[in-house]
């Protein structure tokens, strides 16, 4: 596992190649399913949600959300799922954590109590999930993605279908609340707008990436993670080729490609000032 430092002095983020690897000296043994910076912080963290600095939010296949303090080392239990935490959020708005599970269920956990204050039912199981300011984007199993508004989760605003052909993987709101970017594990990536007016749906596309081709046959690899910087509202994308790239979603096209790594590409963030990947 390592960390990249995208950037020089007086250089763009986006535009910068990869200048300095850091390697971990002491990475875990098992397989690495996600990382988080921790803002105002160069701490790489796995499988977690930063409420602040100093107070984190974990789950997985224990099905239990947990609350670690960084400042008193200690844990604290919240509450739990019927089934896998698959993945977590923290939304400033409502000061809330929300949770997606295996259960086919959300839930929204008021961090002062701690306590659970609405379980709301997602069409399957729940496998990403990205906040768009106060709207909250969840993709499920059966290519399902459905928009709720955390001002009012009495309903689901939208329902939609992803307009990729293949299981999801990753969803990622841009930093500019418009809309969101998906992917695939058939190495594909679609760009989506929240607003349903038929002239903003003329902007949403889809591309094909994280293809190699060996020896005369095109392998394809799912793509497993996105992350946005939040200066310039370009994203990376990592995918089981190895790869990671670098991209201007509006401009539509590829800005960089990092060297390739010797294992799947699993989980992206950018830090808090957008310096390291």
């Amino acid at each position: 596992m390592a960390v990249q430092d995208l950037t020089k002095d007086n250089e763009k983020p986006e535009m910068a190649e990869a200048r300095t690897e850091f390697k971990l000296k002491t990475p875990p043994e098992d397989g690495i399913s996600s990382v988080k910076f921790g803002p105002n912080s160069h701490q790489p963290v796995l499988d977690i949600c930063f409420q602040d600095a100093v107070h984190s939010y974990s789950g997985g296949l224990d099905n239990t959300l947990k609350m670690y303090d960084f400042n008193s080392n200690t844990e604290t239990i919240v509450g739990t799922h019927d089934n896998a935490i698959r993945a977590i959020e923290y939304s400033p708005e409502v000061n809330g954590i929300l949770t997606g599970s295996w259960d086919s269920t959300a839930k929204l956990w008021d961090p002062r109590s701690p306590r659970c204050v609405g379980t709301y039912t997602q069409p399957d199981k729940v496998y990403t999930m990205s906040l768009c300011g106060e709207k909250f984007v969840v993709g499920t199993g059966g290519r399902k993605v459905y928009v709720w508004d955390l001002r009012n989760m009495g309903y689901v605003h939208q329902r939609r279908e992803s307009s990729l052909k293949y299981q999801t993987r990753c969803i990622r709101c841009f930093p500019n609340k418009q809309g969101y970017v998906l992917s695939s594990i058939e190495g594909r990536v679609a760009v989506e707008y929240l607003d349903t007016s038929p002239e903003i749906q003329k902007k949403k596309y889809a591309f094909k990436c994280h293809r190699i081709k060996e020896g005369g046959i095109e392998n394809i690899y799912p793509v497993n993670a996105i992350s946005f910087h939040t200066g310039y509202n370009t994203f990376a994308t990592g995918g089981s080729d190895g790869y990671v790239n670098i991209w201007d979603g509006f401009n539509k096209k590829r800005l960089c490609q990092f060297h390739r790594y010797n294992a799947s590409i699993a989980s992206l963030c950018f830090s808090s000032d957008d310096r390291n990947l």
